[in-house]
């Protein structure tokens, strides 16, 4: 922890991609930053968490009840002057949307960068598999993204810096490749007076902070042309740039973030020397740089994970300048799941007919039909050895006929319920959800028992509201709060309730200010009198809540 902070420019330290970005923003100095965790954005707050204890540190930082409170905060930092940072993880994008939107419109008074944190192939992430570059186009926000932890520093100051210079936030896309990814990574000066300049000033000015209609028309004329000009800034930015520039080539290669790495590998696998765009600025696209790179070429090869976005503009851009030109992305990619080092090589090989010396190995889909010699056995996930969720589990299997009894989930150590041989998830959606299904079951088929489960940091997260609905409207769940006392999934951060936090606010004084009647808070060492619960409560006409109250077992250690 204590290398993060060190002052000696042009060392090397090893760093992940997360504690890189943390890094870049201390070299920008950074004043203030909020977060709600998510993986794999989770060590850039557990980084800063660990800063805040430091009395060294003079920033500011909190872990926020969620994404959108966590943005709202920092846009509030922001307009009151300071240099402001927010992370998060892709959902957590969906989460703050209402807010992020206005405001790219109003734009930033102290510079202020976003990190946002995708996870293909979904490896702590279960909702879905999300690709947060095509937020860009709703929101026209410039996004930046990096390849590797060296990037992830530079990016962040260079965000910082295009923050400033066009006065509005700037996005650092990562995804989970670079975000945990390790190299030793040069560092600069940490600024003096950085991270002193803590206090900030609100000033007012409605014209820029107010989005009322008509003004709201004029600015987002006003972000139309920003845009424009931080294309042109794109166009000359060196984080985009010809890898291999050759001009005699008739094909080549465009790719970003993890993919342009994989395809370095590929280049020397096969032995290839072919010229390559490597695109770190995302949006907005360079264009001018992208069609003088197509416009030579007969073929381009798109290297990108998840959605062809990529591959859909360089199809946009080549009526333009080179109508013929084939444009080969998905067709060789998959569109689902993340990139590995031999699909790209696969998909190379194939580009260029170049023939593979292994290919049953590196061949993605023989591998798949069983013709590959790797063959790792599939394990499914599980709660940890002593975890109290086990004891919730063995309650309401002997308190229901698991089969007529409906169970819904959210995001959260217990969405490990759906896993064999537990199997007590009919649905589970986002954090908060649980209890917002299960009013809208119970109101379409109020004859069969349904029982959501939901936990603590998530009812601090977006629980609350869904709760109230169920009051308000009527419905009667029985809700679980598994209450372990910490952010146990992404790492044990400290949450609003946790008793790590000084006058922490209860979870039951919360319940019963929703006019909740049915409460009763249970250890479930004692099953008895848990399982008689269930039972009592499930026959209630009325919203009933059980909150589960046993430390996460990963507390103790």
């Amino acid at each position: 922890m204590e290398e993060i902070l060190l002052n000696r420019p042009g060392k090397k330290i090893i760093l992940l991609g997360n504690e890189a970005i943390v890094r870049g923003a201390l070299e920008a100095g950074v004043n203030f930053v909020s977060t709600y965790p998510g993986t794999p954005a989770s060590e850039i707050g557990n980084t800063f968490f660990k800063l805040s204890q430091n009395k060294s540190y003079k920033g500011y930082f909190e872990f926020s009840t969620n994404e959108k409170v966590a943005l709202e905060a920092g846009i509030g930092a922001s307009f009151s002057g300071l240099k402001t940072l927010v992370a998060m993880k892709s959902f957590g994008l969906n989460v703050c949307l209402d807010s992020l939107i206005p405001f790219v419109y109003t734009g930033v008074k102290g510079p202020t960068v976003i990190i946002v944190a995708d996870d293909p192939s979904c490896h702590s992430s279960a909702q879905s598999e999300q690709d947060s570059r095509f937020i860009a186009s709703a929101a026209h926000i410039p996004i930046l993204e990096p390849s590797d932890p060296q990037e992830c520093k530079d990016f962040t100051k260079l965000a910082f810096q295009i923050s400033e210079k066009f006065k509005i936030p700037v996005m650092i896309r990562t995804t989970t490749r670079v975000a945990h990814q390790k190299m030793p990574v040069k560092i600069e000066k940490l600024p003096e007076k950085g991270a002193k300049l803590l206090k900030g000033r609100f000033v007012k000015d409605p014209k820029k902070f107010v989005t009322l209609p008509p003004r709201v028309l004029e600015m987002k004329k006003e972000l139309l042309e920003k845009i424009e000009k931080i294309r042109e800034f794109s166009e000359k930015s060196p984080t985009n740039y010809e890898f291999n520039r050759i001009t005699n080539k008739k094909i080549g290669i465009i790719a970003s973030g993890i993919s342009y790495l994989y395809v370095k590998e590929a280049l020397k696998e096969l032995d290839l020397n072919l010229p390559v765009l490597r695109l770190g600025f995302f949006y907005p696209l360079p264009e001018k740089k992208i069609k003088n790179f197509i416009k030579r070429l007969d073929a381009v090869l798109i290297v990108e994970e998840l959605e062809p976005y990529l591959e859909r503009e360089v199809e946009r851009l080549a009526k333009a300048v080179n109508c013929k030109l084939g444009v080969i992305g998905k067709k060789l990619l998959p569109e689902t799941g993340e990139l590995k080092p031999e699909i790209v090589t696969f998909a190379v090989a194939k580009f260029t007919n170049k023939k593979l010396k292994i290919e049953n190995l590196l061949n993605p889909a023989l591998s798949q039909k069983g013709g590959g010699k790797l063959k790792i056995p599939r394990r499914m996930p599980r709660l940890c050895p002593g975890c109290p969720y086990w004891l919730v589990v063995s309650a309401i299997k002997k308190a229901v006929d698991t089969k007529k009894v409906i169970f819904g989930g959210e995001i959260g150590c217990y969405m490990l319920f759906g896993t064999p041989a537990v199997n007590m998830q009919d649905y589970l959606s986002c954090m908060g959800s649980s209890v917002g299904i299960a009013h809208g079951v119970k109101k379409a088929a109020d004859k069969q028992k349904l029982i959501a489960f939901v936990g603590d940091s998530s009812f601090f997260h977006a629980g609350i509201p869904a709760l109230i609905n169920t009051v308000f409207n009527k419905s009667n769940p029985l809700i679980i709060i598994l209450e372990n006392q910490t952010t146990a999934m992404t790492g044990l951060q400290p949450h609003p309730g946790a008793p790590s936090i000084p006058n922490g606010i209860k979870i039951e004084n919360i319940v019963r200010a929703c006019g909740v009647k049915h409460l009763k808070i249970i250890d479930p060492v004692n099953q008895e009198e848990f399982i008689e619960t269930i039972k009592e409560f499930l026959e209630k006409k009325e919203v009933s809540v059980i909150i589960v109250c046993k430390p996460c077992i990963q507390i103790k250690k």
